[in-house]
């Protein structure tokens, strides 16, 4: 299965980005984790069907109702598999 890595920019922590994002990860049956970077972005990696992965990359695009997302980079990898989706701490 495909994965990719996002870079999510813009106002995007104190927003509870990460943990509407693990839902939504969830909802679509994806693996992989979200954490913020300490320059205030959010990183997430993701594994699914393609489907999958473009369902939440527009998801990703505008996050919970309170965030404000300015820019998205996506970078397709080589599938990593994970257990489930989870919250990591920054760094």
């Amino acid at each position: 299965m495909p994965s990719v890595h996002l870079l999510i920019k813009g106002k995007v922590q104190g927003v509870f980005y990460r943990a509407s994002a693990k839902d939504a990860a969830d909802k679509l049956g994806l693996t992989g984790w979200v954490k913020n970077t300490i320059d205030g972005n959010v990183e997430a990696f993701a594994t699914g069907t393609t489907e999958q992965l473009n369902q939440f990359t527009e998801w990703c695009r505008n996050g919970p109702r309170k965030a404000v997302v300015t820019d998205i980079l996506i970078t397709e990898k080589p599938e990593e598999i994970f257990n489930d989706f989870s919250v990591r701490r920054e760094g």
